[in-house]
Order: C-alpha cells, then structure tokens, then sequence
C-alpha cells in the first residue's frame, strides 16, 4: 500500500510516500480502506519530535481518518465490511497513523459516517470536533444563553468551537485576522466578529461583553492571561489546548477573587466512551447541517511533505495563510 511515513523525526522533508506492507489485521481490529484523512497540528509536532511514548518504525503520520470497512478482525462482531466510517485518536500512545491506504484500527475509536456526510467533511471535523465537544461540554460546561469568546473563529478548532456553541444556544464572540475571514465567520455563526488587526481586540471584546464572558476558549500556544481574566464574568471557566512548552504569568489575585476556572485537557486522554458521546453529537450536527466542514485545501496524499510545512506555518509562525483544514486523499 501507499503511506506517507518517518523513519526519523525532524521537519517535514523527513517525510516520505511509498510502498508498506498492508497492515496485519488482529482480532479485535477492523481494516479501513481510507478515502480522506486530515492534518493536525499534534501531527507536527510528533513529527518532530515532540513524543512521550515510543514510535512504531515505520511510523504513518496522521491521526484521522474517513474511509470504509473492507474486513473485519475475528473477535469483531458489531461491525460489517462495508460501512462507512469515520475516526481520530490514531497515531497517537504507540499507535500507528492514517495516511496510507489503509488502515487497521481498533474500533472503539471509529463512528459511523452519515450517509449524507461526505468523506473529507468526516476526516476534517474528527480531532477538532471531538476536542471542541470536549471542551465545550465536558470541560466548559457550556450552557444555553451563555457568551463565549474563542480566539480564532476560522481555525481548525476555532471553527469548530463557534459552531458548536452557537449550535447549543451560546452567544458567540470571535477574532479573525482579516475582513474575508470576519466575514467567513459570521457565516459560520458567530455574533460578533472582532479584526484583532485593526483594533484593540480586548477593549473591543470589554465593549461587547461589559459584563464578562462565561467561558474563554484560548487557542493561542502563549496566553495572556492579565487581558483573559480581565474578560472573564465571575465564575468563568477558561479553556487551554495548546502551549506546551508555555509558561507565562498568571494572575492569580484577580482570576480566585472572581471565582473563575482553568481547564487544560488533550483530547486524545479521553476516554473512548467519552469521544464516542462526542461523536455522536458531531454526525447528528454534521448531518443536519447545523455544523459545517471548513476546508482550506484537498492535496493528494503524496503531498503530505507540504501539508506538514502548511501546517506548521500557521500553527508555529502565525502566517494566517490557512482558512480550514487540509484534507488529504489516498
């Protein structure tokens, strides 16, 4: 089969397409043919490096996928060959990853594709949807009528947080980097869009919410946490997903005093139970319409060199040059 693979980590010239051998199916796995598969930032940094846990060698980069049930491993007995599928949660804690042609998964891991949800609209909202879920739900305990703030209302999460709130009743207040991005964001649903290059973001954000935001969603790798907390309602709750290696002051005065709230989490800890409650809401949004696929590109899978060097432009240097995710296809 063809893959995109590491021998070594590094940057992203130290990914090659060719020919591995089909992966050897277990019992309790099911063996998907992949139609789509996407990139995430997570994938660029195990890529270079950035790994706790060993790396199968080869290693197939990716960790979503869309695709089909060609066979189904012995002990496997709620699964036929034949079904649409769609998962994440792959070439992560030792597993192997998605870009090849297929792809043997545990399908604790998998969901059922609707039937009128397309196979890049699946791979492209599986890590982002389940993490925005995640966070929203779980972690934000995001209510009807309340207001939140994401940072980065096009972005790969970003997007999906904005649909999700506004889908459960939130007043959502966003940024984006450019009039064709603002505007791309109050299609998605956001009620107010602020261009944090054209204005001072936090006093427009304090003139919008003068009252404070319920939950304050932070894509950024290095917070500012004096201009978050001060936008924060009492009993706010503030949501970290990414900034690793960050370490910025903190406000503590001001963010106990309000009684406020911080929740990191990585998606790929969670339980599969957990991800698959997620997953669930994500196909009943998906194929209403109430959520949407935001796509920047779909690059062949031979291309997956210059997906990760896209990627991690816009995630590491900020070159604000994606408007979606890029979906690759086998």
């Amino acid at each position: 089969m063809k893959a995109a693979f590491i021998e070594k980590t590094g940057s992203p010239d130290v990914i090659q397409y060719g020919d591995l051998p089909a992966p050897a199916l277990k019992p309790h796995e099911v063996l998907v043919k992949v139609q789509a598969v996407s990139v995430n930032p997570i994938d660029t940094y195990i890529r270079n490096g950035a790994n706790y846990w060993p790396l199968p060698q080869p290693f197939i980069i990716g960790c979503d996928l869309a695709g089909i049930i060609t066979q189904v491993g012995s002990d496997v007995t709620d699964w036929k060959v034949g079904t649409r599928v769609w998962g994440s949660n792959q070439g992560l804690l030792g597993r192997q990853g998605t870009f090849a042609e297929l792809a043997a998964v545990d399908p604790q891991w998998l969901y059922k594709t609707p039937d009128n949800v397309s196979d890049e609209a699946a791979a492209a909202c599986a890590l982002v949807g389940i993490t925005a879920h995640l966070g929203l739900f779980e972690h934000g305990r995001l209510k009807s009528g309340e207001t939140i703030f994401v940072r980065g209302g096009t972005g790969g999460v970003g997007a999906m947080v904005l649909q999700m709130a506004r889908a459960g009743g939130a007043k959502v207040i966003t940024t984006a980097g450019s009039a064709d991005k603002a505007e791309r964001c109050r299609q998605l649903g956001a009620d107010h869009v602020i261009e944090y290059r054209s204005c001072d973001w936090a006093q427009e954000l304090a003139r919008l919410a003068p009252q404070g935001v319920d939950v304050f969603w932070e894509t950024l790798r290095e917070p500012d946490f004096d201009t978050a907390v001060a936008a924060m309602a009492p009993c706010a709750r503030m949501i970290l997903m990414a900034g690793r290696d960050a370490r910025p002051p903190f406000p503590v005065g001001p963010f106990y005093v309000k009684g406020c709230s911080l929740h990191g989490f990585a998606m790929f800890k969670a339980s599969a139970a957990t991800q698959a409650v997620a997953a669930q809401q994500i196909n009943h949004w998906l194929s209403t319409g109430a959520l949407y696929a935001c796509i920047d590109r779909v690059l062949p899978l031979s291309e997956a060199a210059t997906a990760h060097a896209l990627q991690e432009a816009n995630t590491v240097r900020k070159e604000g040059t994606l408007g979606g995710k890029i979906v690759l296809k086998p």
